[in-house]
């Protein structure tokens, strides 16, 4: 009788092992297609040079021009990202649970402070506990640059954020022009920023 049931039991995880494996992969094929077709669109190209070629599509690859979004700041005021056409923009979507994201702060902060950078920060509200708690955040770490808030994450599946944080370092023409998924650290931040014009 032991047996019978361990052998059911060993059967029954086996069977949901490849059902879960057999629908993942169908996800992430899903995915990658999907991918696939916005970046088949409008793809990076590179010049002999090795800097990035400047595209007028919209897209999320590096020289293409940053979908355009409206938010909301933490304080109520509405933020356009193309209102900053003309500066050089940081977008980093974050969120107060996320230790990269609180390691990279002060960088983002010191960045802010002493060079010539707009920086969105884009709380991902929809993961986080209260507002309450984001505006405790950016009390504690002392962040003067504009947080908005992603409430319906909206923004952030349309720049396709998988991993915390992102940023997207965006030129004076509104073009992408590096892309960093994870913390970045004071020195990469100025080395892309003075890569930007």
């Amino acid at each position: 009788m032991k047996k019978t049931i361990l052998i059911i039991a060993a059967v029954g995880m086996l069977g949901w092992a490849i059902y879960d494996f057999t629908i993942s992969t169908d996800d992430t094929n899903e995915d990658k297609s999907s991918s696939t077709t916005l970046n088949s669109q409008s793809s990076t190209e590179y010049g002999n040079d090795g800097e990035v070629n400047e595209s007028n599509s919209v897209g999320l690859s590096e020289g293409q021009i940053a979908p355009d979004f409206e938010l909301q700041t933490i304080d109520g005021e509405t933020v356009q990202l193309s209102d900053y056409r003309g500066k050089r923009v940081i977008v980093n979507f974050w969120a107060t649970w996320c230790p990269p994201c609180r390691a990279e702060i002060p960088d983002f902060q010191k960045l802010y402070e002493n060079k010539d950078v707009e920086i969105l920060a884009v709380n991902l509200t929809e993961t986080e506990e209260s507002i309450d708690k984001v505006k405790e955040f950016i009390k504690e770490f002392g962040m003067t640059f504009p947080v908005v808030i992603d409430e319906s994450s909206n923004v952030s599946d349309t720049y396709q954020v998988r991993a915390y944080p992102t940023s997207y370092m965006i030129d004076s023409n509104g073009r992408i022009q590096f892309v960093a998924m994870g913390a970045l650290n004071y020195d990469l931040m100025v080395q892309e920023y003075e890569k930007m014009k």
